[in-house]
């Protein structure tokens, strides 16, 4: 597969795009499906943890995160579902989205607001209806997939809450760890999205990808960090990642942050945004071709650029519904070895609410690729001496009912989205499978050289 550099059009972008809402009919079936996860795991209960950085799983089903605070939702095999609450969060407690009884936990609060309580917080988890069961699921936010640990009595919710729901529970009840029925890659409730949550995403990810080609189409020499991560704040919405827009060589003094660093010619430029169903990201060169850059990096195109671009080429036309996740795994393994190019996590993984959901990529993976996933482009290469290479950005896969679906419902997301499909096909020649859906505008397009906004690699 010959690649160049050549001169092209750039991907649209699309602005001011209506968010599209998680409607009621969504909501149901989600609260379906983790009822039926615990039904099959004979949970009597299950208690969801989340703070404002893993808070994924609760808004799932509630529709917000316990902002400043904690918060647990204590669902019942039932149905009943309980929130347990700090103080500035009670007044949510109304807008759930899976209606909910409310119990108050100042425990949860900031530091120094009012905790005053005659009960103890084992008492409170006992009014949200944990008493006498015999089998009881946590769910935090992280799947442990450790060889060497026992992985279901592994918890990550902090201490004094598992403490008291010891406390509240009998000796006899059974504790284990079920956060791989909202998260688990292969039957999780959460890797598979409807149409109306396909285009609920989209918006994220048009929003992360038309922001990040407004940024590097804004990288000039002279200009700071600052000036050109302002131009990734987009729409008000909150991030799900730290922005970067780092120059030069990054994290002097361990900063994270854009900052007042001046972009000169020949650095090393990332630049990184993501919000709820989509990150696009992008590392390169502030150069306007090869001549411009050091000599000991001068053959940075063929070495790095090139060779990455050929890995993601290869990863979009292999996708499809079906696929079995090792077979992605070897696919890059064999166009990109781990050993010359050092990338090191799943080569490729779930998107949702947050960035990284899971992946189902990884060595010996018999899971198979399922309609309505939503995919993040994520291989990361790393040659000693060389910038980086890096066009991640976010697919949908959808066999043919769920593309109808879309289509029908949501027929502006649908017509973005094959405006993709026609740039990817037609001007980048990348020949995508009926299944995949390009959900950031900037799916496959590589400017190597920023200061060159003409140029990109193409396949021949």
């Amino acid at each position: 597969m010959p690649i160049t550099l050549a001169t092209i059009k750039q991907p649209e972008i699309y602005l001011n795009v209506p968010s599209v809402v998680l409607n009621d009919q969504t909501l149901q079936q989600r609260r379906s499906k983790i009822l039926q996860a615990m039904a099959r795991q004979n949970l009597d209960a299950l208690v969801i943890y989340a703070d404002k950085e893993h808070g994924g799983n609760f808004e799932y089903l509630t529709g917000f995160i316990p902002r400043f605070e904690e918060g647990l939702l204590v669902l019942h095999k039932s149905g009943e579902a309980v929130l347990v609450l700090g103080n500035e969060n009670l007044k949510l407690a109304r807008h759930s989205r899976v209606p909910a009884r409310v119990v108050h936990a100042p425990w949860f609060s900031l530091p120094n607001q009012p905790m005053d309580t005659t009960l103890s917080l084992s008492e409170v988890l006992q009014q949200a209806g944990l008493r006498e069961q015999h089998r009881v699921g946590i769910a935090g936010w992280k799947l442990f997939t450790g060889t060497h640990d026992n992985n279901p009595s592994l918890f990550d919710i902090p201490t004094f809450i598992f403490q008291a729901l010891q406390a509240a529970l009998t000796s006899e009840c059974e504790l284990l760890n079920a956060t791989g029925l909202f998260i688990s890659p292969r039957d999780g409730a959460r890797i598979i999205n409807n149409a109306n949550e396909i285009a609920h995403y989209e918006y994220g990810a048009n929003l992360a990808s038309s922001a990040a080609l407004t940024a590097l189409n804004a990288v000039e020499l002279g200009k700071t960090e600052k000036s050109i991560a302002a131009l990734l704040a987009a729409d008000g919405q909150a991030n799900n990642v730290v922005t970067i827009a780092a120059t030069g060589e990054r994290f002097a003094n361990a900063n994270l942050y854009p900052a007042d660093k001046q972009i000169q010619a020949g650095d090393k430029f990332s630049l990184t945004v993501s919000y709820k169903g989509g990150l696009t990201s992008r590392a390169a060169y502030v150069v306007n071709n090869a001549s411009e850059l050091a000599e000991e990096v001068r053959d940075y195109l063929d070495v790095v650029a090139i060779p990455y671009y050929h890995a993601v080429v290869n990863w979009l036309e292999h996708m499809r519904v079906g696929v079995k996740g090792h077979e992605v795994y070897e696919l890059i393994e064999g166009v990109l070895p781990k050993n010359e190019y050092h990338w090191h996590l799943n080569p490729g993984h779930l998107v949702a609410d947050e960035e990284w959901l899971c992946s189902p990529i990884y060595p010996a993976s018999d899971i198979a690729l399922s309609s309505g996933m939503l995919l993040q482009i994520d291989i990361i290469p790393s040659r000693q001496g060389y910038a980086g290479a890096s066009i991640e950005d976010t697919i949908a896969l959808a066999d043919e009912p769920l593309r109808l679906q879309l289509a029908a419902l949501y027929p502006e997301v649908w017509q973005r989205i094959q405006q993709r499909r026609t740039y990817i096909r037609d001007v980048l020649n990348i020949k995508l499978h009926d299944d995949v859906l390009p959900l950031s505008n900037t799916v496959g397009y590589l400017r190597p050289y920023l200061l060159n906004k003409e140029m990109a690699l193409i396949c021949q």
